[in-house]
């Protein structure tokens, strides 16, 4: 199915942090040759901007349906009438039960009240225009430029995030996207707990034709600081490193994911050059403790929300900006390779609105 091919003796990481097993063991994973050579397409005759819009068009698209399910409780206060207390009383309901958390509900129905009274805005289209404006502005502290990679080669991005969150499947998207900007990627499949995690990972650099440095049980350390001596002796642009789930709550593995990041810092002192958090929305409010706690122990640089299009808590975005708001980079909502883009404030807000 997949080539594997022993590696030479990689050198030794510093004693202090070095890992328990040497990175001798660890193997690369090739893609099969046939998926190095792309198909050729005949270019189309669509001018470059009207083909942009239409790519953000059908995102648009995708990302509403996507939050069909946490917008329905929304989308449906707006249908018309007028805006009475009654109304606001509605929406504060719906904001909690999306999981948008008492502080940003408080917060937007309070910016709201203002706009009524200033604006003297009557009708519920007016409110739901004004709550888009308001969750934009409340969202846009998340947004940031898209990650400029071209600091370090490789660039190096660790992945963490608890069990089931969908680290695994978000870097293979991960990976198609960094191609997609012309840039060479490497894999590390630094979850050697899970033997499933090897081999999903190894499909999704089958599937993106991008080797993995993976390596059978042992110590994860080991196998994204080989994987780092790979990346740069190919001269690969990116490269992603995955790790084991884990819950804040286990100390011992919240320590071992500290010795990872200065196992990196010991052959690159600038790596990781981004430390990126994967959340299942379908934790809601739970979210927040994981970003804090992450955060507190490796410094986050940023975050990536999956599975919005089957949860009703895709709220909790508000809730993360108010309480602690690192960079959200990335949103998924579906199961297609294409399916995780960057993290657009209003555009977020409108679809959530419906």
């Amino acid at each position: 199915m997949f080539g594997l091919f022993k590696r030479k003796q990689a050198p030794q990481p510093p004693q202090s942090d070095s890992p328990s097993q040497a990175p001798a063991s660890a193997a690369v994973v090739e893609p099969r040759d046939e998926a190095a050579a792309p198909l050729a397409v005949e270019p189309q005759a669509v001018p470059v901007a009207a083909a942009a819009q239409a790519e953000r068009a059908s995102w648009f698209d995708r990302l509403r349906a996507g939050l069909k399910k946490t917008g329905s409780q929304l989308s449906g206060l707006f249908g018309g009438g007028k805006i009475d207390e009654a109304l606001f009383e509605e929406l504060e309901t719906a904001l909690l039960m999306a999981d948008a958390g008492v502080d940003a509900t408080n917060h937007l129905l309070q910016q709201l009240r203002a706009r009524v009274r200033k604006e003297r805005l009557e009708t519920a289209e007016q409110l739901k225009e004004a709550l888009a404006d308001e969750l934009t502005k409340l969202l846009q502290p998340l947004e940031v430029p898209p990650v400029d990679v071209t600091n370090a080669r490789p660039f190096v991005v660790m992945i963490a995030g608890v069990n089931g969150a969908g680290k695994t499947t978000s870097i293979g998207k991960l990976a198609k996207y960094f191609q997609s900007q012309g840039l060479s990627v490497l894999l590390a499949a630094g979850d050697t707990f899970r033997a499933a995690a090897r081999e999903q990972l190894a499909a999704w650099g089958e599937r993106n034709n991008v080797a993995v440095i993976a390596q059978q049980g042992g110590d994860p350390a080991a196998v994204i600081y080989d994987a780092f001596h790979a990346a740069r002796a190919r001269g690969v642009d990116v490269l992603i490193a995955d790790t084991a789930g884990r819950l804040p709550t286990q100390l011992h593995l919240m320590e071992e994911l500290k010795k990872v990041k200065r196992v990196i810092a010991k052959v690159d002192p600038s790596a990781p050059h981004a430390v990126w958090l994967v959340i299942d929305a379908n934790t809601g409010q739970n979210a927040i403790a994981q970003v804090k706690a992450f955060d507190d122990a490796i410094g986050l640089t940023g975050f990536i929300l999956t599975k919005l299009d089957g949860t009703a808590k895709g709220g909790v975005v508000a809730a993360i900006a108010r309480t602690r708001p690192i960079p959200l980079l990335f949103v998924g909502v579906g199961e297609g390779i294409d399916d995780l883009r960057p993290f657009a404030a209003a555009d977020f807000a409108r679809a959530l609105l419906g």
